[in-house]
């Protein structure tokens, strides 16, 4: 099995918008580049169209399972779109959570 290099890329973006959820980036695949039909796409990474359009659209959170697929079909390494998902899911909880996060003081200060 051939393992793939990851290397770390400095993320320059505004620092008030979201991160990508990797369903676009997906989406983008699997439509401009391997010109698959969602139907045929699901079909092959054997799953569930509604699946992969939850996916695809944001409205599901793309699983270490459904990177494995994605990956396999398109050629591509799965870690990508788990960390991915991680920096969406992490910017998201850490807006939702703000007030609360403020109150929680720090281990280290707590001394």
């Amino acid at each position: 099995m051939r393992t793939a290099a990851l290397t770390e890329l400095t993320v320059k973006r505004p620092l008030r918008r979201a991160p990508t959820h990797p369903g676009v980036l997906m989406r983008e695949i699997i439509e401009e580049h391997l010109e698959l039909p969602i139907a045929e796409a699901a079909r092959r990474m054997k799953i569930s169209r509604q699946s992969l359009h939850a996916a695809l659209d944001g409205r599901g959170a793309v699983s270490a399972d459904m990177a494995l697929r994605f990956a396999r079909l398109a050629g591509s390494a799965p870690e990508l779109y788990v960390r991915m998902q991680a920096m969406y899911d992490l910017w998201h909880a850490q807006r939702r959570l703000a007030p609360e996060l403020r109150q929680i003081t720090s281990a280290s200060q707590a001394s």
